[in-house]
């Protein structure tokens, strides 16, 4: 099968295009500098900006398949500017992508295309399916937007499915790349009250999530992309200190002093979301890494 990838070249996207490889499907993956990247057995690389149209979506119609990875870090301070170019880089890609899906040469193609848990908007402990409603700050409100993009290929007999990924946990990039640092120098401590609850993905899962729903032609729609265990700010902060053998003894952040040095962003990180991965378990996925002290050995054991 021919797949074409959007932000192939992070630390998700790199591991996904090497398993499809391995599978022996044929990769285009989309990048702005495609200088930086050699083409292999089975890959091969397409320059262009996939927030501007160009002569890059003429490629995407000869594909069966289209994977949507593309988005800048929220990891960051949240400003007017930064804001931006987060729903930028979300909102225009997945715009470009489904224009260039209208004139697929390709029979029965999908779109699988990345959202977020953010979807939901802060919540309590309840626990919260793909039924549940979104919320309303900028997250929500970026990732409904950001669904409803994807969706628009469904008019062109594209079946679409959306992934609302969780933080994923990874050995060369995402939440961890972040953290470990600080925890290794024993500043790991919970954030606020620490109750709060975090929903997440260890990276092979998350590759695994994609190759299932390439296979599943009947699913469709939005996907919880999450370990059945999530837990809280507290106990995550805990388990991640035995992971690399550090200490966890320092107080907790207090909830103002991360608003002040993460802004807006602070805020979210100050709230959580309990989700959980129903409709995986009941098309019978099956989680290589369903627990975080699982998950944590083997990234960093």
């Amino acid at each position: 099968m021919k797949i074409f990838v959007t932000g192939g070249t992070g630390f998700v996207g790199t591991a996904l295009a090497r398993k499809l490889v391995e599978q022996g499907h044929h990769v285009t993956v989309l990048t702005r500098k495609i200088g930086d990247f050699t083409p292999g057995k089975g890959i091969s690389f397409i320059e262009g900006n996939p927030t501007e149209g160009g002569a890059w979506q003429e490629h995407v119609a000869h594909h069966k398949a289209v994977i949507n990875l593309a988005g800048a870090s929220i990891f960051k301070r949240w400003t007017r500017e930064s804001k931006a170019i987060i729903r930028d880089s979300r909102i225009l890609t997945t715009k470009n992508l489904v224009s260039a899906m209208r004139n697929c040469k390709v029979k029965e193609t999908t779109l699988i295309s990345s959202s977020a848990i953010g979807y939901y908007g802060p919540h309590d402990d309840e626990e919260l399916d793909e039924s549940c409603a979104p919320g309303d700050d900028f997250i929500a409100s970026l990732c409904k937007d950001w669904e409803a993009a994807a969706l628009e290929a469904s008019r062109y007999g594209v079946r679409v499915v959306i992934c609302r990924i969780g933080i994923v946990l990874g050995k060369r990039g995402g939440a961890l790349e972040q953290m470990v640092p600080l925890f290794k120098m024993g500043l790991g401590s919970p954030l606020g009250t620490g109750k709060q609850r975090l929903s997440w993905i260890h990276e092979q899962d998350l590759v695994r999530i994609y190759l299932f729903l390439l296979d599943r032609e009947n699913m469709e729609g939005p996907v919880n992309c999450t370990a059945p265990d999530p837990v809280t700010n507290r106990e995550f902060t805990k388990t991640l200190g035995k992971a690399i053998k550090r200490p966890t003894f320092m107080s907790a952040v207090p909830g103002f002093i991360l608003k002040i040095i993460k802004g807006e962003f602070g805020d979210v990180l100050l709230k959580g979301q309990r989700v959980v991965p129903k409709k995986l378990l009941d098309a019978g996925f099956v989680f290589q890494f369903p627990r975080l002290n699982d998950a944590l050995q083997d990234l960093l054991g």
